[in-house]
């Protein structure tokens, strides 16, 4: 416990700056922590929804044709299958950061694998190469701002 009557200590490994939460709020890390957190929910949800309509794109080209022959079905039933994925992925950085921020870098490794085996989308890859590291970063600075286990923390 702390010296002031019913305040808590975060718990071991969890970063918690003197202060008021405000004080949090001016941390750059912290800061950094939070837009991550948003952009990897928002993205994969809205990217995850539009494997349905095919809004933005029809995804159903990036998919490299020995993927699609080890899958069930056809590029069009892979791709709803895909949307779901990155919809639950986004759900889970929202949730839990922690660990979900590591499950959607390795789904981004996935879809790298995917278009380097694919010719003509080596551009595509590498901007995802770039996501990959700015999922490993949150997932860096998750370990700081959000606790270990299942408890959930949404602001300070």
């Amino acid at each position: 416990m702390s010296a002031s009557v019913g305040a808590v200590d975060p718990p071991a490994g969890v970063y918690a700056p003197a202060g008021s939460p405000k004080d949090l709020w001016r941390d750059p890390a912290y800061q950094s922590f939070v837009m991550l957190r948003i952009g990897f929910t928002v993205a994969p949800i809205l990217f995850g929804v539009d494997k349905f309509f095919n809004v933005m794109v029809h995804w159903e080209k990036y998919l490299a044709s020995w993927i699609n022959d080890i899958l069930p079905g056809n590029a069009f039933t892979a791709m709803h299958i895909v949307g779901v994925v990155e919809i639950a992925a986004g759900v889970l950085v929202a949730l839990k950061p922690r660990y979900a921020a590591y499950v959607v870098a390795a789904w981004l490794g996935g879809i790298i694998v995917d278009l380097l085996t694919y010719s003509g989308y080596y551009d595509i890859a590498l901007r995802d190469f770039g996501l990959l590291l700015g999922a490993l970063a949150l997932a860096r600075l998750a370990s700081k701002f959000d606790p270990p286990g299942l408890r959930l923390k949404f602001l300070p």
